[in-house]
Order: C-alpha cells, then structure tokens, then sequence
C-alpha cells in the first residue's frame, strides 16, 4: 500500500503538482490567447465561432490527461481548420464533426500501431516546406477580409487592421507591462473600444455565426451511417489525422528541446485521437498541438500538464461568461491576429539557406511549398515532401556501390568485389557490372563488404548467376552478411548445385 501511494504521489508531483504556480499563471495567459486564434480559426474553416472554441475546450482538457507530452498546448489550429474548408461548404458541420470523429479514430489507431516512431522519415526539409506552406495558406485566407472590393469591407477596415499590427508589434517592447499581458488580447481590447467608441460600421464576430453560451454537450453528428457518407468523409479524414500529428510531433519536438525532457510520440498519437473523437462528439472541429502557444506556455513558465488543463478550462469559462463581449469584436483584430501568425510561422531563414543548403533540400522543401499552396492541401505537400526526400536519399546511395574484378589461373577465374549496398535502386548498376560473355571457368563473387537490401536486390544477384551459369560458368558466392543471407535463402529463385554459396562467418 505504501509503494503504491509512493507512486500516485509521485505521478501527481511529476505531472500535475510539481510547478504549481507558473503552471497556473501560464495556463491563464494562454487560455486568453486561445480564444481570439480559436475564433479566427474557426472562420477560417466557415463554421461558427463556438465550434473553434469547443474545439479547443475539448481537446486542451482531453490532451492534458491522456497526451505524451506534458505543458504542450493543444486545440483549434490553422493547419486543420484549412483542410476543413472545402468539406464544410460542399457538405455543412455536420459531416465535419463526423470527419473530426474519423479522424481522431484514425489518429488512436495510428498510435496503437507505434506510427508516431514515423516522424524520424520526415526530413527537414519536409518540416520547413510543411511550416512555410502552412503560413502562406494562413496569409491567403486573410484576404477576402481586406478586400475592398466586397460590400463589407471598407478602407476603415484595413486600417483597423494595420493598427491592430501594430500593437501586437509594439506593445511587447513595453517594459514590464508588455511582458505581462499577450499583445493580440491587448489589440483585441483596443480595436473593438475604438469601433464601438466611434460606432464604426465593419464586420464584427458575432456577425459571422453564435458564439457559446453553454457548455458544450453530448452532440453526435446527424449524418447518415453508410457508405456514401464514409466515401465523404474519409479523404478528409485522413488528411486531418496526417496533417494533426504532423504538426503534433513537430510541437512535441521543439518543447522537448526546450525543456530538455523527452516526451512519448504513440501516446500523443493515441492522446490526440481520444481528443478529436470527444471534440467531434461535443460540437468541436478537429485540432492538433500549437507551436505559436506551446511555445507560449513553455516560456511562461508552464512544465505539467496542469497548465494545459488550465488553459482548457479558463478558455471555456471566459467564453461562457462574456459571450456577448466577445461577439463585439471586430474582424480586423483577428485578421491582425491571424496575419501575426502566418509572419511568426513563416521560417524566414529558409530564404536566406537557399543560397548554402544543397539543391536537393531546396527542391524538397520548394516541391513541399509548392504543392500544398496549388492544392491547399497539407497532407498532400508532406508526402509529396516525403516522396522527394526518399528518391534523392535512395538515388545517392544507390552510388555508393562499386564492384571491381581480378583474373586469377590464367584468366580462367575472376574475382569481383563487391563493395556498398545493393537495393531497388542500385540493382541495374549492379546487374551491369559483371561480365557474363568472358570465357570463364569460375567466378568468386565477394560481398563480404557489401549488403543486400531487399528482394530487388536478391532478384538482380540471381540473374547475375543465372547469366554465368548458362555460359557454364561456376559461381561461388563468398561473404554473405547474416540478414543478406536469410533473403538469399528464402528469395532467390533459381538456386542450383552450381551455385557454392559461403557466408560471412
């Protein structure tokens, strides 16, 4: 009995109680900063503001228990409210939060299967494409907001918005004060004073949908349970649950270095799953980890995961209470807000790298850009990404095979050596490298140096053997390593008597 107390105390030290005040302190910074970006985000999607907001209540509180990696933020995001877009207006919020429940299922099956260990495959050059791609997709949605040509926006709106620029720019250079408050609340604050001050005619939230003035509740999504609605859903689905733990682990990584611990990927599989699965059952749109406010929370002093509960619960608890307030507030303060965010995501030196990185990781990281800007699509772009870096990383090593040959007994014999790896890739170089039209007695291959990959590889050493042993050639197969020889012995396809094979040991 006493071990077992030993161990939920130091659980609940570890994880919740250890850093008590910052972790409150910082919860309630960033649980303020959640609601003008859940808002936004939401928007951005086409749904009402209150589906953001439940989003982010839903997941931040769900994450904080079940997540793997403590004091990271999680909830509404850019990245996933983009995907939703074309979902939302060709089919309604319904088949969103269905989409959203698919995707957590997804997202907890992927973290069964141990799929979060596939971060190690994406490349940097993917992540940078991934961040750029999705800030400059950020940017574009704010477009139509300073469209002056549409009946709803005018001049005073854009200037509400460089204003709003400003502050969030300008008010953290403050000393002291600009420290203690997020500037995009102070902006927030500032710009709807001036609107209703002035009694300023510009679109405001509460003009784009309701906002929450419950708690959010058990709300199933009313579509069909058939087949067609699975061919609907799941393309989108499966882009969300891509794109979500993507950016999660992205997140998950950065806090690791900042806080020099290291954090379980599955379980934040797993953990992101459940939450999107309660989300879109409560009326919420899928989210994932943010790097803006994990960021924010690690700064401010958040290490547990109580400062993501935090966080969840205040964010709900302002909304609730001052609903109508925060439908007052005009749109240039969040597209301002949202403006911040793609310049903040924005990695800026990737423009200056492009002058010393390697052209390969150029075209990696443009080809990812690129494709996820035309297509609007993330999940797309990452693997095109992935794609790239796996044929430019085979296509290099592929290189790396030499195979060289000696005479032996007055040019009866010959001896190649085989030096590197051979795979899908280099199987054509290696087939060419032998001779088979000499007149030979023997041929002693030596891939004590080398490796056989895969079964491409076991395919092109058989047809090097049969090619010898229909001129009448024997052929002596010296060195095989243990893992070349267990694909030698269950793949080669035409062994025979004449065929002395002779492993490494």
């Amino acid at each position: 009995m006493g071990l077992v107390m030993t161990s939920i105390k130091s659980y609940l030290q570890n994880n919740w109680l250890g850093n008590l005040r910052l972790d409150v302190l910082s919860g309630l910074v960033v649980g303020l900063a959640l609601i003008p970006e859940a808002i936004a985000f939401s928007i951005i999607a086409g749904v009402d503001p209150k589906v953001g907001l439940y989003a982010s209540f839903c997941i931040a509180v769900v994450i904080s228990f079940l997540g793997g990696r403590p004091a990271m933020i999680s909830a509404a995001t850019a990245a996933m409210a983009l995907i939703m877009i074309t979902l939302v207006k060709d089919h309604g919020l319904e088949y969103l939060l269905a989409a959203s429940v698919l995707c957590g299922v997804i997202q907890f099956i992927m973290g069964v299967f141990k799929m979060g260990n596939l971060m190690r495959f994406v490349s940097r050059g993917v992540v940078i494409g991934f961040v750029n791609a999705l800030a400059i997709l950020i940017f574009a949605a704010q477009l139509p907001e300073l469209d002056i040509r549409r009946i709803d926006v005018s001049s005073l709106t854009i200037a509400l918005t460089v204003l709003g620029l400003g502050i969030i720019y300008l008010f953290p250079r403050l000393p002291k004060l600009g420290q203690l408050i997020p500037s995009p609340l102070i902006s927030i604050v500032v710009l709807t004073a001036l609107v209703l001050y002035f009694g300023a005619d510009v679109r405001q939230v509460g003009d784009l949908g309701d906002l929450p003035d419950t708690l959010p509740i058990f709300l199933w999504p009313d579509v069909p349970l058939n087949l067609e609605t699975l061919q609907i859903i799941l393309p989108y689905a499966l882009a969300l649950a891509v794109v979500g733990l993507l950016e999660s682990m992205m997140t998950a990584t950065i806090v690791d270095e900042l806080t020099d611990t290291d954090s379980d990927k599955n379980r934040e599989c797993r953990g992101q799953g459940i939450s999107n699965i309660v989300a879109g059952s409560f009326g919420g749109m899928a989210g994932c980890a943010m790097i803006g406010q994990s960021v924010i929370n690690v700064k401010s002093g958040g290490r547990t995961r109580l400062s993501t509960l935090i966080a969840g619960v205040w964010l709900i608890i302002l909304c609730v209470a001052l609903n109508d307030y925060v439908g007052l507030i005009p749109m240039a303060a969040l597209v301002a807000i949202m403006i911040m965010v793609s310049i903040g995501t924005f990695n800026w030196a990737s423009i200056r790298e492009l002058k010393t990185h390697p052209l390969s990781f150029n075209i990696v990281m443009l080809s990812t850009v690129l494709v996820t800007v035309i297509t609007h699509n993330l999940a797309l772009g990452v693997f095109t990404g992935v794609l790239l870096s796996a044929i430019i990383f085979a296509s290099k090593i592929a290189h790396f095979l030499r195979v060289t040959s000696s005479s032996e007994e007055n040019g009866r014999n010959r001896t190649y050596l085989v030096q590197g790896q051979v795979f899908f890739a280099s199987s054509g170089a290696f087939i060419d490298s032998f001779d088979v039209k000499e007149a030979l007695q023997k041929v002693v291959i030596d891939v004590n140096h080398a490796h056989f990959w895969d079964v491409t590889a076991i395919h092109a050493l058989d047809k090097v053997v049969s090619n010898f042993e229909r001129e009448g050639v024997l052929v002596e197969l010296n060195g095989l390593n243990k893992a070349s020889q267990y694909l030698v012995d269950r793949y080669l396809i035409n062994p025979s008597d004449s065929l002395k094979i002779i492993d490494a040991d």
